[in-house]
């Protein structure tokens, strides 16, 4: 079989991740690489072998044909990358943020259905190992009849002037930060791993004034078969572990049969109910990269999908759910009431 034969755009902090993980794959080769300034393609082109350098994104396209196109660039770029790439029938990775709104959102996704085109958003938290257990834990019943989640993202990189500078640095000119960049990982992981959502309630704070957005900030979802589930973020705070930046918070869930824990080493344990006794569960992960190596396994996971035909998370016509819940969370916020998902924003 022939491999995938792979183009990508953008050459930013979080680039590296993406790169490292396609050279891993071996039904993988990466054609192309694509930036904004010559320089930073040919340090990503030298660092991983990948033949050809562009600074033109069409350019890149028309020459190379690729299989795939995978965007790893600042959201106010990508509707324009995502609707080239499929007017020629080349299916897309995108980096979230997807779009800078829901709006642009919705119609980039309208865009792509009529054009029936094929873009997945690169949504790496679902992929998180402890997640993928957790899933599992919850499809054997483990605890029963959920009631209450709890995640509390604290990572501790949001203080002082100097905060996200030495890592993505237009972190601090976002107007939406905390909900619009951070929280809708969890809001994509809550879906994953409870299901959907009925209704929403926000209260949202900027707490460094060095930067334009909310960095703090409560979530309370209702989902639709019962539970409730809260995020309880704070980019100021840290919480204890070896590397903060691998779960970034901790994770509670409370059901008829017990509780379920996530720490930020990655370590989960299960209190059966009426029992005082935590069981650690033991699991199989790699610390590789970033997030448990989430971004190889998300990409492994597309790949498995045009090489295997094996079912598909994460298309932007599922994604934009998530983007209408973290809009819905500033509507609440403005409104100081709940908002329902079903309500057109």
């Amino acid at each position: 079989m022939s491999r995938l034969r792979v183009a990508t755009v953008g050459a930013g902090y979080f680039s590296r991740f993406q790169y490292s993980a396609w050279k891993r794959l071996e039904e993988v080769e990466l054609i192309a690489v694509c930036n904004r300034t010559a320089k930073g393609a040919e340090e990503i082109s030298s660092k991983f072998g990948i033949p050809y350098v562009y600074e033109d994104f069409c350019q890149m396209l028309d020459e190379c044909q690729p299989d795939l196109v995978d965007v790893i660039t600042p959201p106010e770029t990508h509707i324009s990358f995502v609707k080239e790439a499929v007017k020629r029938d080349i299916p897309v990775i995108c980096q979230k943020p997807f779009t800078p709104s829901y709006q642009e959102a919705s119609q980039l996704v309208e865009f792509i259905t009529a054009n029936k085109g094929k873009v997945i958003i690169h949504e790496n938290f679902r992929f998180q190992p402890w997640y993928h257990k957790i899933r599992e834990l919850l499809d054997l019943d483990t605890l029963g009849q959920l009631f209450e989640i709890t995640f509390s993202l604290r990572p501790g990189d949001g203080q002082g002037p100097d905060a996200y500078l030495d890592r993505q640095p237009y972190f601090q000119q976002m107007k939406r930060f905390l909900v619009h960049e951070t929280a809708v990982h969890l809001i994509d992981v809550f879906r994953y791993l409870f299901g959907e959502v009925s209704s929403i309630y926000a209260d949202l704070r900027r707490v460094n004034p060095s930067i334009a957005g909310e960095d703090a900030g409560l979530i309370l979802f209702q989902f639709i078969n019962g539970a409730r589930g809260i995020f309880d973020g704070n980019r100021l705070s840290d919480h204890a572990a070896t590397n903060r930046r691998l779960t970034m918070g901790e994770m509670k869930i409370e059901g008829a049969k017990g509780t379920l824990t996530l720490n930020g080493d990655g370590e989960i344990f299960l209190r059966r109910f009426n029992e005082n006794e935590w069981e650690k569960i033991d699991y199989n992960w790699h610390d590789n990269d970033f997030g448990g190596d989430c971004v190889y396994r998300f990409q492994r996971h597309v790949v498995d999908h045009f090489t295997k035909g094996h079912a598909l998370m994460n298309s932007a016509q599922d994604y934009l759910t998530n983007i209408k819940i973290a809009d819905a969370a500033y509507k609440a916020n403005e409104r100081e009431g709940k908002v329902s998902i079903g309500e057109t924003l």
